[in-house]
């Protein structure tokens, strides 16, 4: 499993959160950037305090990530980070953005590279590597540039092994990204679904996870849309239906206004301090299932 300070042994990460974001800046969400390092490590380390031993950093290249942050943050909270290359939905992107210039050959070859050799160097010297390959859809809709993503992913995951994360706009459209990214040679055990449960549809999600591909679950605290409650019922029917050893949380929070240390709410501790004890109450061997055996599983190249 490669974080950001090196490359851990399957099985000693700990509980994972399965996405978040550390630094972000897009269009799509003015006033809500992600970019004061001092303020993101101190919501990070909320989020360890909390019992959170590691966390998947789901920004990829062109939004504020910054790989070098992440991993000063990392080392100071021993919050384990694991990040992300590869490109968002095209709607992150304005008309003229160098990335959607690039050609698939183009993008698997600068995916290829932040996985394995790494773009910018540690305080030690050590070079600082991604985790996973990040891509994302529209609703119900794949452009000819998020296709052209999804091959180069394909590609980036042929040369290492690497595991793909692919962003469902409200949780659509499953089954066809995972028919890209098959016919492309992507099984779809290596697959995370994420923000399935926009589509809280437990008979769904167990056909997602017979196909193989892994479910995340990161919609907890949006009580605007649905109680938490309903997210745990259909977790814990989809868990019924054999969809056990394919879920995953995260909170993906996402929001300047929403974390604690930028002086919002609920912050990164949501997820670990309301949601995860009230799914430990139900099924504690099941949180456990969730929170480390399967991140262990997807995560390991």
């Amino acid at each position: 499993m490669r974080t950001v300070l090196g490359d851990v042994p399957p099985g000693e990460l700990g509980a994972v959160d399965c996405h978040e974001h550390l630094f972000q800046v897009s269009p799509l969400l003015p006033g809500e950037e992600l970019d004061d390092e001092e303020r993101s490590g101190q919501e990070a380390a909320l989020l360890r305090a909390a019992g959170i031993a590691a966390m998947i950093d789901a920004t990829p290249i062109g939004l504020g990530r910054d790989l070098a942050a992440l991993a000063r943050v990392s080392a100071r909270t021993g919050l384990a980070v694991i990040a992300s290359t590869g490109v968002h939905r095209e709607a992150h992107y304005p008309e003229g953005h160098w990335l959607r210039e690039l050609s698939a050959e183009q993008l698997s070859r600068r995916f290829v590279r932040e996985l394995t050799t790494g773009l910018a160097d540690g305080a030690d010297g050590a070079p600082i590597r991604a985790g996973q390959i990040k891509t994302g859809i529209g609703y119900w809709s794949i452009s000819t540039f998020e296709r052209r993503v999804l091959e180069a992913a394909a590609v980036a995951y042929g040369e290492t092994g690497a595991p793909i994360m692919v962003h469902l706009e409200h949780g659509s459209a499953g089954f066809e990204v995972l028919a890209v990214l098959g016919a492309a040679g992507v099984p779809a055990s290596r697959v995370t679904l994420a923000h399935i449960d926009r589509n809280p549809d437990p008979g769904l999600h167990a056909e997602f996870a017979a196909a193989g591909a892994y479910l995340e679950y990161d919609g907890m605290a949006r009580h605007r849309e649905w109680p938490d409650s309903m997210l745990i019922d259909c977790l814990l029917a989809a868990a019924g239906r054999g969809a056990a050893s394919r879920l995953l949380l995260g909170g993906d929070v996402a929001r300047r206004t929403r974390y604690v240390a930028y002086g919002g709410m609920p912050g990164l501790a949501y997820l670990p301090e309301r949601f995860v004890p009230r799914l430990r109450a139900a099924d504690p061997d099941l949180a456990h299932q969730i929170l480390v055996d399967n991140p262990a599983r997807y995560l390991t190249w």
